[in-house]
């Protein structure tokens, strides 16, 4: 199809504009013919030429400086006259945070973006909308990636001619980033969201994947984890923008079409919910709303920018629409957050095994043994649509499970400072202890095995606990930190500070020094322990019951004298001992 097609294409599914824009509010990309993008400079013209042209309505600030020293801007927009936080709060708006360019190479929220905020200021879209509510535009999120511009930054994507790189200038996945914060962009990102608390958070992607006719997808969470009451309004919202782009003539999916086995498409689908390291799993644990916009990689940027136009606009309607309602919602959510007290509460979830067979508009397609790999080659046929029956696995349900303290956590001062300036990040409430605790009844966690990640991730070597909580007596020092689990915040501060969490503090290695033996007993002085020990009539009959019942431990050299070693006095009571505790008490 030729620019111009493309470009005739895209604006018949667009309101008509009633007169030619100002040059200075149009985007590369639409004087191309969504061909192409621009570069970050032109974010920074748009954003003031944004402002100036709209004084009543548009306001542009910084809210933060990437690590290349570029500028991040947002568009703070409102037609009702809330520039600010606290005057968003006074008139009980609810705000929506709308961003672009996480992934910079998936830049169509962008240019999408500057379309629809154009025609809504214009009174050309969604009337009204931008009176009920505060927008949050921020065009891109990743402004060092998307500087990193060139051709084939996404070789499985059509279009645009040229974009942006995927991760930051420190290579980082920002959106991986949102629970450990190691980046300036997301710390940044966190000072904005604790600011202005949105209500509806939503992060603007392009999938990666197979070929198919589908072109987005629409997640949002709560709807199969968090609060049980806001699951209500995360699935009005959801199904209310799949509606809309169903009319609008998309086929949007409800969950991410990626298959159970990559690049097999009749190994199907599997559903779930994301972990807090990801935007849509992050902001539920705020109780707040979060959406994850896929538009599919292999439909061309016109359409690409369309549906993504379509789905902000539908979105910010049913924002304005039911927003006021979904915000009290959401308070009335942190008022039970802040009772969650020794109540059950799910640190992740899984799908089930239980399948149901789905339709799916894919491609005749053909798997055939690559000369190049070796491995099976999948071809697809787009000028043939083909309805695929696939599998589909969408149970989902709580994976681990735990009983939420009944007064909250305990954060040694040997590791306060940083976990404060961690919980300071997120907006999670605690306090320090002015003085010791003396012989305080807590319950601590002990590793019986510790695993870690054999390669790096994000700049982590993670690790994965298994144990479980036992009573203890301790005493704390001053300078710790309590952190109440009676607070709007509860199930963020679970999600950080509990050790069998997805994205925990230690689960993202943060503690791993405390899975580390850093002692150890010689061999041959812990043969002569053993001898001394062995007099035992209780020890001998314990390590020979062991030897006959365990072929491993028989075999094994180093744990026949471990047996010993962590019977002596010399044995390190710390090690796999997680440094956080947790308290029944709120102490004083």
């Amino acid at each position: 199809m030729t620019r111009t097609l493309l470009l005739a294409a895209l604006l018949t599914a667009l309101p008509a504009a009633a007169a030619a824009p100002d040059a200075a509010l149009t985007t590369l990309s639409e004087r191309s013919g969504f061909i192409k993008t621009g570069r970050y400079d032109e974010v920074i013209a748009l954003c003031e030429a944004f402002a100036k042209r709209y004084p009543d309505a548009v306001r542009c600030q910084s809210f933060g400086t990437t690590p290349e020293g570029r500028p991040m801007k947002v568009l703070v927009v409102s037609k009702a006259g809330a520039f600010t936080p606290e005057a968003a709060k006074a008139k009980g708006l609810p705000v929506t945070l709308i961003q672009g360019g996480i992934h910079a190479g998936e830049i169509d929220g962008k240019d999408a973006g500057f379309l629809a905020l154009r025609r809504m200021l214009d009174g050309e879209a969604s009337p009204g909308a931008l009176e009920k509510q505060v927008l949050l535009f921020v065009p891109v999120f990743n402004i060092d990636g998307h500087e990193r511009f060139a051709r084939w930054n996404r070789p499985n994507q059509r279009g645009p001619e040229e974009m942006g790189w995927r991760t930051t200038a420190q290579n980082y996945n920002l959106n991986r980033d949102y629970v450990k914060a190691d980046t300036p962009e997301m710390q940044a990102m966190l000072r904005l969201v604790n600011a202005w608390d949105p209500l509806a958070y939503v992060d603007l992607h392009v999938t990666d994947g197979a070929k198919f006719e589908h072109d987005v997808s629409i997640q949002v969470e709560p709807v199969h984890a968090g609060d049980d009451a806001l699951r209500k309004a995360g699935t009005a919202w959801r199904d209310g923008v799949i509606q809309r782009l169903t009319e609008a003539g998309s086929l949007p999916l409800p969950y991410y079409p990626s298959f159970v086995t990559n690049d097999d498409p009749a190994s199907g689908f599997e559903d779930g919910v994301a972990t807090p390291r990801f935007s849509h799993g992050y902001f539920q644990l705020r109780n707040r709303l979060g959406m994850l916009v896929e538009t599919h990689s292999w439909r061309d940027y016109p359409h690409r920018v369309k549906v993504t136009y379509n789905t902000i606009l539908a979105l910010l309607d049913l924002i304005a629409q039911n927003g006021a309602q979904w915000r009290e919602q959401a308070l009335a959510a942190d008022a039970r957050a802040q009772k969650l007290a020794g109540q059950p509460i799910a640190l992740d979830y899984k799908t089930t095994d239980k399948v149901r067979t789905i339709d799916f508009r894919g491609y005749a397609y053909t798997r055939t043994p690559s000369d190049v790999s070796g491995a099976l080659m999948t071809h697809y046929d787009e000028a043939t649509p083909q309805v695929w029956h696939l599998p589909m696995r969408d149970e989902i349900v709580p994976d681990h499970v735990v009983s939420a303290p009944k007064g909250g956590y305990l954060v040694p001062p040997a590791h306060a400072a940083w976990v404060a300036a961690k919980l300071d990040q997120h907006g999670v409430t605690y306090r320090r202890l002015d003085a010791p605790l003396k012989n305080g009844k807590v319950e601590a966690f002990r590793a019986d095995k510790a695993t870690f990640g054999a390669q790096s991730v994000e700049n982590h070597q993670r690790v994965t606990l298994d144990g479980k909580w036992t009573p203890e007596t301790q005493d704390m020092p001053a300078g710790a930190l309590f952190v109440p689990i009676a607070q709007p915040k509860a199930r963020l501060a679970m999600a950080l500070l509990e050790p069998q969490a997805p994205d925990a503090l230690v689960a993202w290695g943060e503690f791993n020094n405390y899975f580390e033996r850093k002692e150890y007993m010689e061999d041959y002085v812990a043969e002569e322990v053993a001898r001394e020990m062995l007099k035992d009539p209780k020890v001998k009959a314990e390590f020979e019951q062991r030897l006959k019942d365990d072929s491993a431990f028989a075999a094994n050299p180093q744990a026949r004298l471990e047996f010993f070693a962590r019977r002596h006095s010399s044995w390190d009571s710390q090690y796999r001992r997680y440094p956080v505790v947790r308290t029944d008490q709120i102490p004083h």
